[in-house]
């Protein structure tokens, strides 16, 4: 005799509530399907379904993402950078202390000596028939962050071998829900062939069939919850085993909206509101954001940004800002509005000659007009990029490309190019190829859990604000 199990599962909805009521249709019509038929099924969330750049969750610190979940019944949720980076140590200390779900992540710790009554490294669950279902989680190892907030990340193989032979043992199926990214599943399918199914995320990769390395099945559904993931397993009641695994990714992105789900959408949203209406700043006269030319509240911001850290130094980019702010009141939800990415505010250290280089390559069209997509960052465009603590001559080639004159500091003397400096600026530049001299930096010092947002608001206060 043989019998399917049944897996569905999101990831990496970074708080893209406009397509949650899609999610939530699509998995309330499968699981009358497989209560009609009498199947066994799982719900499974692998991470970064908070994103701070929606207002809900700004609001609720990831809590009515908590709900949404709640709502949905899963069974099985694991932790991404987006929660685990994005809040205080006692807002995610807290975060899921109302959820009906387990929270499964192996290798995050607290360093304040006690874990969260939720937080669990396996966790076990046994379908009617009694075949048992054990599931692992594992999350970034994000630990220059993660530190500065009282958590320590621990590494993913030392992780893995420590629990991988008992779950195992208590299990008949494995699954691990990984929010590592498509690299580190495809490596751990080849290192533990004692993982059955691997579901993924962290990366936003798309696999519409599955991946099969050796005898593990991986399987992930992309970004936005555009897909939704499927695992049907099938298993041999006679030979006590798997005898075949499938792993689909399926196109919602037309499926009908769930109605309740979207009347619940349409509550948070209006409390979100409510929580966000504070007023940080009463202003005299409008304030302009442009991504190409300098504005006056971006000029501020990055000085800010300079004082605050105490860098010799400050560069932010005026693609941070999505829209100018009128005369009068400014809320909370204004400055979110404006500036929603959950970026941080990092100092990092440049010789001079690798200061000039990344201000030639800011200055180039290429840079300004960038459509940067991740690394928190939530814009359209980089945008140009602005300074303080130094003033930047430039020319044109004959070609009408910017080249760099000189770099002069406050007190009128060059930038040494073999003295080293301290450099602050957005977090996300410390990730990718954007400015390279920056994300090789072998000395970085993030701030958190401060927003750049938050800086904004203490710019707006205290340098546009009128005497409330």
């Amino acid at each position: 005799m043989e019998e399917k199990i049944y897996i569905y599962y999101t990831n990496d909805l970074h708080s893209n509530f406009q397509q949650w009521p899609r999610v939530a249709r699509f998995l309330k019509d499968k699981k009358r399907t497989r209560e009609a038929y009498g199947d066994a099924f799982f719900l499974m969330d692998i991470g970064d379904h908070m994103d701070r750049v929606h207002p809900i969750s700004e609001a609720f610190k990831g809590k009515a993402n908590v709900a949404l979940l709640n709502k949905l019944e899963y069974d099985f949720v694991t932790i991404g950078n987006n929660e685990g980076i994005t809040l205080s140590h006692e807002e995610l200390f807290q975060l899921y202390d109302e959820a009906s779900f387990e929270v499964i992540c192996a290798n995050l710790h607290s360093l304040r000596g006690e874990n969260p009554a939720w937080l669990h490294p396996i966790g076990i669950k046994e379908t009617k028939s009694g075949i048992r279902i054990g599931v692992i989680g594992l999350t970034a190892p994000f630990n220059d962050y993660y530190e500065l907030l009282d958590w320590h990340v621990s590494p993913i193989y030392s992780t893995l071998d420590r629990h991988i032979h008992n779950l195992k043992n208590c299990s008949d199926i494995v699954v691990l829900m990984s929010h590592l990214g498509l690299s580190e599943d495809e490596e751990i399918a080849r290192r533990y062939p004692e993982i059955d199914v691997i579901i993924g995320g962290h990366t936003h990769h798309l696999l519409r069939t599955g991946e099969e390395i050796q005898q593990t099945i991986i399987t992930a559904a992309g970004k936005h919850c555009f897909h939704v993931g499927e695992v049907i397993l099938t298993w041999s009641h006679s030979e006590k085993k798997l005898v075949k695994k499938e792993a689909y990714a399926t196109d919602i992105t037309n499926y009908e909206k769930d109605m309740d789900t979207k009347e619940t959408l349409r509550e948070m949203e209006k409390k979100a509101d409510g929580l966000l209406e504070e007023t940080v700043a009463e202003l005299e006269k409008p304030l302009e954001k442009d991504w190409f030319r300098d504005t006056l509240l971006m000029q501020e911001l990055t000085h800010t940004l300079r004082k605050w850290t105490r860098a010799d130094c400050a560069m932010l980019n005026a693609g941070l800002l999505l829209d100018s702010l009128p005369a009068g009141k400014v809320t909370y939800k204004d400055v979110h509005r404006v500036c929603p990415h959950p970026i941080n505010p990092v100092i990092v250290e440049l010789t001079g000659n690798e200061l000039v280089e990344v201000i030639r390559v800011s200055l180039t069209k290429e840079f300004m007009e960038f459509p940067l997509k991740g690394f928190g960052f939530r814009g359209e465009m980089l945008g140009k990029m602005m300074f303080s603590g130094i003033n930047v001559e430039t020319g044109r080639h004959r070609n009408g490309e910017p080249y760099v004159k000189n770099v002069i500091q406050e007190n009128g003397e060059l930038i040494n190019g073999n003295k080293r400096y301290f450099v602050a600026t957005a977090d996300t530049f410390t990730f990718g190829r954007m400015l390279p001299e920056v994300a090789k930096s072998e000395v970085k010092q993030y701030f958190l859990p401060e927003f750049i947002r938050d800086l904004l608001a203490d710019t707006l206060k205290h340098k546009f604000s009128k005497q409330l």
